[in-house]
């Protein structure tokens, strides 16, 4: 039992030596097997690290390259935004100076504006200024034939020289005798006027060609023309062959200022005469409505006054002013449309001897006298003294008028 259990737990040194043997030779082979390979692989790796440094050579080259390339890019470009940023820098610097130079330009024709703008503003505030002050204006409608009648009216109720400007000056009533020229320039028709003027110095001159059928448009102008010289409160029409009394005219007329917009004289409503070849024909009756029928209501042309700003409408508006037949009618025209006070007053229209006496001597006296039958005083340059002496009124009444 006890040499089994010695032999048992002990090795030979038989096997020792042939495990040893053995334990070499696998050792041989395995290293054989093993670093064969790895040298083999280390020079594939060699070879790979070296293909991969010059594969990685290569892209660090290209890579460089191409680095390069943007950086020469990028520096083009910088230097081209360098170039840009100059060219603006300049642009910048020219800039303000074109803009100064429009500013200027601006600024220029700004003041240049501003300058024909002040300048029209003065002009007008001196037109206005040159207009003179007045009360009423009297235009007395006359013709180049009416010498005669001119001086009758001269003789009786219109006063001469002195007296005329001292009227003016004094009590703000202009009267004046309204006349255009002749359709031949410098004839004798206008030299005599000259002669005429120079001597008595009551006329006002029209840029208006003489001729019956053109009275609407003497009209039309002469208001325009008395509103541009005068500021008055009133501007009258009145023929030259109806007697008138000045100081009534004007006392009638002053109780009107507060109104505005003021057509004042004989109202009537004739009828449209649509027959050719009669007095007053009307060639665009058609416009009246039915044949027969009767005008609208209207001042009759031998006398009426409109206020300030009527005038002032008429003027304004005057190109497109429609012309009627009549005189009357186209007046009474321009308004009918508008917010205007129409006054009808018969002592504006009252006949001649005894009619207008009769009246004087009630203390009624009257505005205006003249025949209806004449459209005028009948034969006036005759009569109108006696007209005057008989309905006339007294000679201070002018001078002290209230109005």
């Amino acid at each position: 039992m006890k040499n089994n259990r010695t032999g048992g737990g002990k090795v030979s040194p038989k096997w020792i030596i042939i495990f040893s043997i053995f334990s070499f030779v696998l050792g041989m082979l395995f290293t054989n097997r093993v670093w064969d390979p790895i040298e083999s692989d280390g020079r594939i790796m060699r070879r790979k690290e070296q293909e991969t440094k010059f594969v990685t050579d290569d892209c660090i080259t290209n890579k460089d390259n191409d680095l390069l390339g943007e950086v020469h890019k990028t520096q083009q470009a910088i230097q081209s935004n360098r170039s840009l940023g100059n060219s603006i820098s300049e642009l910048k610097l020219e800039l303000p100076s074109n803009q100064n130079s429009s500013k200027e330009v601006k600024d220029d024709n700004l003041i240049s504006n501003k300058t024909k703008k002040v300048e029209v503003e003065v002009e007008v505030e001196d037109k206005i200024e040159r207009r003179k002050k007045a009360f009423m204006v009297i235009g007395i409608n006359t013709a180049f034939s009416s010498r005669r009648r001119r001086d009758s009216i001269r003789e009786t109720w219109m006063p001469r020289g002195e007296k005329l400007l001292q009227l003016e000056k004094e009590k703000g009533i202009v009267v004046r005798f309204m006349i255009g020229h002749s359709a031949t320039s410098k004839s004798i028709l206008d030299r005599a006027i000259d002669s005429e003027e120079a001597q008595h110095k009551d006329f006002f001159r029209l840029e208006h060609v003489e001729g019956y059928h053109e009275l609407t448009a003497k009209t039309r102008i002469f208001f325009s023309t008395a509103f541009a010289k005068w500021d008055a409160k009133f501007y009258v029409k009145v023929d030259d062959d109806v007697h008138v009394n000045l100081g009534m005219l004007a006392t009638t007329l002053g109780r009107y200022q507060s109104k505005q917009r003021v057509y004042t004289g004989c109202m009537k409503s004739g009828p449209v005469l649509s027959q050719k070849n009669v007095k007053y024909h009307e060639p665009e009756y058609w416009k009246f409505g039915e044949e027969g029928n009767k005008y609208f209501r209207h001042a009759t042309g031998q006398i009426y006054a409109i206020s300030n700003d009527l005038a002032a409408y008429i003027s304004t508006n005057q190109p497109i002013l429609h012309k009627f037949a009549n005189e009357d009618v186209s007046l009474g025209a321009w308004f009918i449309g508008l917010d205007v006070e129409h006054i009808d007053d018969r002592n504006m229209c009252c006949g001649t001897p005894p009619d207008c006496e009769w009246k004087a001597e009630a203390g009624n006296v009257c505005i205006a006298s003249f025949d209806w039958s004449c459209s005028g005083i009948c034969r006036s340059v005759e009569r109108l003294k006696d007209v005057h002496k008989r309905c006339g009124e007294d000679p201070a009444a002018l001078w002290n008028a209230q109005y």
